[in-house]
């Protein structure tokens, strides 16, 4: 995103290298103390109050799903890396994150079967959004009263309650004023949950082909063009209010006319999109929008299925894919996380041949023949 970038607070690699450290500016500290149980959802959160009347906005490939799995269903066995790197910018705000076994690291308790959250958050205008959000997201979705029973609406609701939570610190402490965009995916059983707010993107990478599990939300987009001017908003030059080239964020509370209490043209709910995980699915990409400049979706899968036949390894296909955007020229900071779903690397993907049947006329025979007596050979039985 267009911005001044900070360090991303994690370090490059895969999931078991650790989580990004919590934000202990003296203004998180503060919103989130027991001396303001009234104001701390993080005491008892319920679902974000817009969306107790209201359906939240999905797209969905195919029919929701539960949590339970199924001794038919394809069980995937997850293995998660990712990498970052501050590109040609001057400072880093993208921010990565990558837990394997969601529900042990979050103290839920319960719930078998595989589960794991992913998530990149791109900052503008500062870092302090992306890193609030990435610490306190996965925690809103956990102890949101929905969670795990209804899995889009908690998720949606935690994107909102990391919205409003982060106007608190940022009313505390102006220094914070900052945004971020956020994407995160959940794998519960067999099933991929993946919401998004900005311009990151999810991809899928099924049999060899790319499945866009993300709508970029850009202020150009006729979708999002729409909703920003029924908001009382508008699109200059491809710009938000001719200030923000994304059409939904976390943060940006600072921004004039952007966002207020009672709405805005800039929105923090996702779009979510969710399908059921088979055989064929091999694994996914994250990436914040530097990727995406110089990636088709296709094309980041090929690139990435290629690299994990070669070394099998999704930390490394990470790193894979941002050198190979440094060396696109992307201008922007950059963060990729690759989940695969099997514990093989993606198969070869060989085409048989088909089998050709042929015929000869009885025209062509004829001639045949005809040759072929000429030459002295004789008759031929056919």
């Amino acid at each position: 995103m267009e911005a001044s970038k900070g360090g991303n607070g994690v370090e490059n690699g895969s999931s078991s290298e650790g989580r990004p450290p919590n934000p202990l500016a003296a203004a998180y500290r503060q919103c989130f103390s027991t001396s303001r149980v009234g104001a701390s959802p993080c005491k008892k959160l319920v679902r974000h109050s817009s969306l107790v009347k209201t359906k939240v906005s999905s797209i969905s490939v195919e029919p929701r799903l539960g949590v339970d799995v199924r001794e038919t269903e394809f069980i995937p066995l997850l293995r998660s890396g990712a990498w970052a790197d501050v590109g040609f910018r001057s400072s880093m705000e993208d921010v990565y994150l990558c837990v394997d076994n969601f529900m042990r690291d979050y103290g839920v308790k319960n719930i078998n079967g595989p589960n794991a959250f992913y998530g990149v958050f791109d900052g503008h205008g500062g870092k302090h959004a992306a890193d609030f959000a990435c610490y306190h997201l996965p925690r809103f979705i956990v102890k949101d009263e929905d969670f795990p029973r209804e899995i889009e609406r908690a998720v949606a609701s935690a994107f909102l309650q990391t919205d409003t939570a982060f106007a608190e610190a940022c009313s505390l402490d102006a220094a914070l004023a900052s945004g971020t965009t956020a994407l995160a995916a959940l794998v519960i059983g067999s099933s991929l949950f993946v919401a998004n707010a900005g311009d990151c993107r999810a991809v899928l990478c099924r049999r060899g082909k790319a499945i866009e599990m993300s709508r970029d939300h850009k202020p150009g987009c006729s979708q999002e063009r729409k909703r920003i001017e029924a908001s009382g908003g508008y699109v200059y030059d491809g710009y938000l209010n001719g200030q923000l080239n994304v059409a939904r964020a976390l943060g940006d509370w600072h921004m004039e006319e952007l966002k207020g209490s009672s709405g805005g043209p800039l929105s923090a709910e996702p779009e979510l999109k969710s399908t059921r995980l088979t055989e064929d699915d091999e694994f996914l990409i994250i990436g914040c929008d530097g990727i995406w400049d110089v990636f088709m979706s296709q094309n980041a899968v090929d690139f990435a299925r290629r690299k994990l036949q070669e070394h099998n390894d999704p930390a490394m296909c990470s790193k894979d894919l941002v050198e190979e955007a440094l060396k696109r020229k992307s201008g922007d900071n950059l963060a990729a996380v690759v989940v695969c779903f099997q514990s093989q690397p993606p198969p070869n993907l060989v085409a048989p041949r088909p089998r050709v049947h042929r015929s000869i006329s009885a025209e062509g025979l004829k001639e045949l023949q005809s040759f072929l007596d000429r030459l002295g050979i004789g008759n031929l039985r056919w």
